[in-house]
């Protein structure tokens, strides 16, 4: 019996994927699973140290990590034109953003990664006064509301809930992306500790994505046992939260989802946010082919780094149609839910 510990945030979308898992409602043979909830950048921070098997993380994080753990391509959250929000007690504009004082959640979210591209988009070749303060999320809207600070970046059911704090949408960094780029922005995903034996990597993706579809199927008796999560949101409004970030996206997020997800990296990494690179071909666990990306070319070892030039090669026959292992696309895009109400004039 291997003993697996699944870490993930205490917030409704991801209670909600898991429940299927975590309830029994999915066998799991060979497999003796645990729950452990932490805050997002908890784990983050965990993860570098490969603390827990399976484990919910930033995409941000995930360069500081890649050699202890290799990313599903399952369990993914994204924002299709929509995604963390910065807040305000009052109308800002863009440029007045520059001189504020800031709330964050961590700074090894993906949320603060998509904010320090936009704030360096308006910023351009003028310094940036932003002071950031590391708050816990849930804390966040308090203390913009309070006074403490100027204004908040905003994730989970913040990104829904902020006008009944009488707060202002600034922005919507999951729009402001998708203007930029066309393409969703990817948030955290379900990393897996490299060391454990391939076949209970495969098992444990697979089990997970089934543990999404279950929840998709049977959204309304899931809803329930996410409810306890949802921090105040009323049944509706917390299913609409988690139809945001728990969609065909989170069932495999496919090509599309992985274009966007180095795209996020590689200009993380050219604009000095990030301090790694990583090659994704070499870290992201297809779950429909059992493998890893780069492992569809006979290029790679689970445990092992591949060489440049084998990267090199691998990357040149990924994006070739031709090629029988050629992986399926991602499906459509769910459509995006009504953008919350903003009191922006």
């Amino acid at each position: 019996m291997t003993t697996i510990r699944i870490a993930h945030s205490p917030d409704a979308d991801d209670a909600f994927m898991f429940h299927a898992l975590l309830s029994g409602k999915i066998e799991h043979p060979g497999l003796e699973i645990t729950e452990v909830r932490e805050d997002i950048e908890s784990l983050n921070q965990k993860a570098r140290e490969g603390v827990y098997e399976v484990t919910a993380i930033s995409f941000h994080a995930y360069p500081s990590i890649a050699g202890k753990y290799v990313l599903l391509t399952t369990g993914a959250c994204f924002g299709d034109k929509y995604g963390p929000i910065v807040v305000a007690p009052k109308a800002l504009k863009s440029k007045q953003l520059l001189k504020v004082h800031m709330g964050i959640p961590g700074k090894l979210t993906t949320a603060f990664l998509a904010l320090k591209l936009y704030e360096h988009h308006v910023a351009g070749d003028t310094k940036s006064g932003i002071c950031y303060t590391q708050v816990p999320f849930d804390q966040i809207m308090d203390q913009v509301k309070e006074g403490k600070l100027d204004a908040g970046l905003v994730i989970h059911e913040g990104q829904l809930s902020f006008g009944d704090q009488g707060l202002y949408k600034i922005v919507d960094l999951g729009e402001w992306w998708h203007g930029e780029t066309g393409l969703p922005l990817p948030l955290g995903g379900i990393a897996v500790r490299r060391d454990l034996p391939h076949d209970v990597i495969k098992q444990l993706a697979e089990l997970i994505q089934k543990s999404v579809q279950y929840g998709l199927e049977h959204k309304e008796d899931v809803l329930q046992a996410a409810l306890p999560y949802a921090r105040g949101l009323d049944p509706e409004r917390a299913l609409k939260f988690i139809e945001m970030y728990v969609n065909d996206w989170t069932i495999d997020f496919g090509r599309k989802g992985l274009k966007a997800l180095k795209i996020l990296l590689d200009r993380g990494f050219r604009e000095g946010i990030l301090k790694e690179r990583v090659d994704l071909d070499e870290c992201v666990y297809d779950v429909k082919k059992g493998k890893l990306r780069s492992e569809l070319f006979g290029e790679v070892l689970l445990s092992e780094p591949a060489s440049e030039s084998a990267l090199e090669e691998a990357t040149a026959k990924i994006d070739n149609p031709d090629n029988p292992d050629y992986p399926a696309e991602s499906p459509e895009a769910p459509e995006s839910p009504e953008a919350p109400e903003s009191k922006e004039s």
